[in-house]
């Protein structure tokens, strides 16, 4: 079974952000990032597919009308779609609001038709409730799993499985802990991790000499408030990698609820922020110089967390350098969840129709390669105030919409994001990796004016 190429029955797509709050309202438009999952609109071209789609505010009638254009038939698709919105975009996970909803979970309970999956964008205790209630299966890892996604189990989990990793420790939570696992770690400087934080935001650089001078990745963050956090949550110590250039290829896997694990890309992500580790896109596939290693090592993590009992899509974080002896990849950490390289892989996927040969790496559109790049991060004022309609009709005037002939173009996502937030993410995909990042430059250009 996958999310990306279903053949029958109903996906529940349930994009609640179920992660901690204090770090997801520091990203802009982070309630808009429920739209991240609308590629799934786009197995709507299987007849035998439906879809229920759920989100906190309504979407914009033309967001789902621009990816009906991808389809062939987006009348007939449209009679497959349920859009349920459950119109209070509040300050709290949308499945949370939910199970406070028994009239909208019953709305869901009729509109699904014969065998039906639940998709989430977190597994939290709250998609396991409402899982439950609707009595369908999950996409995803169980709670009980969780763990393992964490800092300090993805440190366990790499070890067992033999791949290479920075120096650290694990399964921390005092201060105490902290400092003395800071000064038995070699260099000058070493980085904090809570076991929980993402998009790099529960990050702390910290130098040995001087702990004022730490750098949170979060702003306003500070060693009280981290603190309080690492001591609620736990996480982890490890080495500062000051190597440079250092790259940041990560792997994108899945298992099937028969237990059958594989890879499915690989990426290079593209990082900013004060201390250049917060997430804001990605180019697909990672370099050739360390590809195959990142393959083999998330390969062997995908098997032992299939034998743990994990489900579903889950990313894979490493380090990439090069040393005397040829390019070297360390495990960062693992995402037990979908991440931000998952809506670019299934949009480049769903819409040119090509596969992932694992020996190359690359997505094959028949002997064709496909690459692409991708952002969730373009941003501009001039974009304020605009609706995600304009901004759709003026990639298409300028060219730059995709190309159903070709297979090759952009993509666009996070359109909700726009009015208030000047704000939207795109994947531009092209037959080289050359014609993808120039399509992206112009792309970006022309939405920012310059």
């Amino acid at each position: 079974m996958s999310i990306f190429e279903p053949s029958e029955g109903t996906l529940v797509v349930v994009p609640s952000l179920s992660l901690p709050q204090d770090e997801l309202r520091r990203i802009t438009g982070a309630r808009c990032y429920e739209e991240r999952l609308l590629f799934l609109l786009l197995t709507l071209r299987r007849p035998g597919v439906n879809v229920i789609y759920l989100s906190s505010a309504p979407v914009d009638p033309d967001i789902v009308a621009y990816y009906f254009s991808f389809l062939p038939d987006p009348q007939e698709a449209a009679k497959r779609l349920r859009m349920i919105t459950l119109d209070d975009p509040c300050a709290q996970p949308l499945t949370k609001t939910l199970l406070s909803r028994p009239d909208v979970i019953e709305q869901v309970r009729e509109a699904i038709d014969g065998d039906a999956w639940l998709v989430p964008f977190v597994l939290s205790e709250l998609e396991e409730e409402l899982a439950a209630l609707l009595n369908v299966p999950l996409y995803g890892p169980a709670t009980s799993l969780a763990y393992y996604g964490s800092k300090s189990g993805s440190r366990e989990v790499g070890l067992e499985a033999a791949v290479p990793m920075a120096r650290g420790f694990g399964d921390l939570r005092t201060r105490a802990e902290i400092e003395d696992a800071v000064f038995s770690l070699p260099g000058e400087r070493v980085i904090v991790k809570l076991n929980d934080g993402y998009s790099g935001l529960g990050n702390a650089i910290v130098p040995k000499d001087d702990w004022g001078r730490t750098r949170f990745s979060a702003d306003g963050e500070t060693w009280e408030s981290f603190g309080a956090k690492f001591l609620e949550r736990g996480g982890v110590v490890e080495e500062y990698i000051e190597h440079r250039p250092l790259y940041y290829p990560s792997a994108l896997a899945r298992i099937t609820p028969g237990g059958h694990s594989d890879v499915v890309a690989t990426h290079d992500q593209v990082l900013g922020g004060p201390n250049a580790d917060v997430y804001q896109g990605c180019t697909f596939p990672a370099r050739t110089e360390y590809r195959a290693e990142v393959g083999e090592s998330a390969a062997r993590i995908a098997a032992i967390l299939a034998d743990r009992g994990v489900v579903g899509l889950f990313g894979m974080d490493f380090f990439a350098m090069k040393t005397d002896a040829g390019y070297a990849a360390l495990l960062c950490e693992i995402n037990l969840r979908i991440g931000g390289t998952t809506h670019p892989f299934g949009a480049a996927l769903l819409t040119t129709g090509a596969s992932y040969d694992p020996g190359s790496g690359l997505l094959m559109d028949g002997d064709r390669p496909k690459y692409y790049t991708a952002t969730d991060n373009c941003a501009a004022p001039c974009l304020r105030g605009r609706t995600p309609g304009d901004v759709v009709r003026t990639v298409e005037r300028l060219g730059l919409g995709f190309d159903q002939e070709r297979r090759t173009g952009n993509v666009l996502h996070l359109l909700g994001a726009i009015p208030e937030h000047g704000k939207l993410g795109f994947t531009s995909i092209g037959d080289s990796r050359e014609e993808a990042d120039e399509l992206h430059r112009i792309t970006r250009a022309a939405l920012c004016g310059g």
